[in-house]
């Protein structure tokens, strides 16, 4: 199904072992035989209630179920925390393994006035470059049954996925290539799937745009052909941009596909960004765009919302900015 690589030295923040945590062992004595295993996931939560912050660590997993023909899987752990969905968070990408470890930290902005209304969601899926990423199963927290004065460290046996409580805004497909010697990076926008409804006979008329940022600034914008009716469209579009090689390690490139409207304004469904300072599965696309020069990569991804993506960018706009002024 995936061709075997070298894994990338990816930069991203380990987890912090400073804090003192309880380590708690699953109880298996309970399990029903007939139970189906999905595995076990090791993670930490910290409030540090003076910022208003609470830290969830995801440390390793184990057992994992296996969902790839070769009797194992690509696993990755998203989180986030509910109700009201607005920060998710990824993991990177571990090949070929029931029992990756991890060891990376989140941080979410919750008040103490409405920590422990809040649960905790961290939902292992197996990777697939070219199909919708299957999930092997997940762990809930709900935060009122936490002490939260207190660093906590355990593992929880991961119990089958309940339905997404965010909506669904579809899939879409592309191909990158960066091309070193030439200073080009090529996008091939190739199809969407189950894109949400935008029109009220139950359809949309997408289109894509394609955007690139670079020192916080907007370089260049290209768009793909309209779709009309429907929520699969197939695009098979090529677009290239002049990037010199110190520019690709700084730029970001945001991908956004849009409900076309004669009457109102075009409606945005979801969008997406990919660089270096991506996370998840667009930090992995990108990275394995740059660690094969001239060699098309293409993979699916899952659709942000506007909201979600805007503000992550807005708060790497941000530190960039204090950076700057701390040289």
């Amino acid at each position: 199904k995936k061709k075997k690589k070298k894994k990338e030295q990816l930069n991203l923040e380990s987890l912090n072992g400073s804090i003192t945590t309880n380590l708690v062992q699953p109880d298996l004595d309970d399990l029903d035989g007939t139970v189906e295993n999905y595995g076990k996931l090791q993670y930490s939560l910290y409030y540090d209630a003076k910022k208003e912050t609470l830290n969830v660590g995801v440390i390793q997993a184990a057992d994992l179920k296996a969902m790839d023909f070769g009797g194992t899987s690509d696993p990755y752990v998203t989180v986030y925390l509910v109700p009201e969905s607005t920060q998710k968070f990824e993991t990177k990408v571990f090949r070929k393994t029931l029992n990756p470890s991890f060891k990376e930290q989140f941080t979410f902005k919750a008040s103490q006035a409405e920590i422990s209304e809040k649960t905790v969601v961290m939902k292992v899926y197996d990777f697939n470059r070219f199909s919708k990423h299957d999930i092997i199963g997940e762990v809930r927290i709900p935060l009122q049954t936490v002490n939260l004065n207190h660093a906590l460290e355990e593992w929880h046996e991961l119990t089958k996925a309940l339905k997404d409580e965010e909506e669904h805004l579809g899939d879409i497909c592309f191909s990158l290539r960066y091309v070193p010697t030439s200073n080009k990076l090529h996008v091939i926008i190739l199809e969407a799937k189950n894109l949400k409804t935008m029109d009220k006979g139950g359809s949309s008329d997408p289109y894509v745009k394609i955007r690139l940022i670079l020192n916080n600034k907007k370089l260049k914008k290209k768009t793909t052909t309209v779709k009309k009716n429907t929520l699969n469209p197939y695009f098979n579009e090529p677009f290239t941009f002049e990037v010199n090689f110190e520019e690709i390690q700084k730029v970001k490139l945001v991908i956004s596909v849009w409900d076309h409207d004669k009457v109102s304004k075009n409606d945005a469904i979801g969008r997406l960004f990919l660089g270096c300072g991506a996370t998840g599965n667009q930090l992995r696309h990108w990275s394995d765009m740059l660690a094969n020069p001239r060699r098309p990569i293409a993979q699916w991804h899952i659709l942000q919302s506007k909201a979600e993506v805007d503000k992550t960018l807005k708060e790497l706009k941000a530190n960039s900015h204090k950076k700057g002024k701390g040289r």
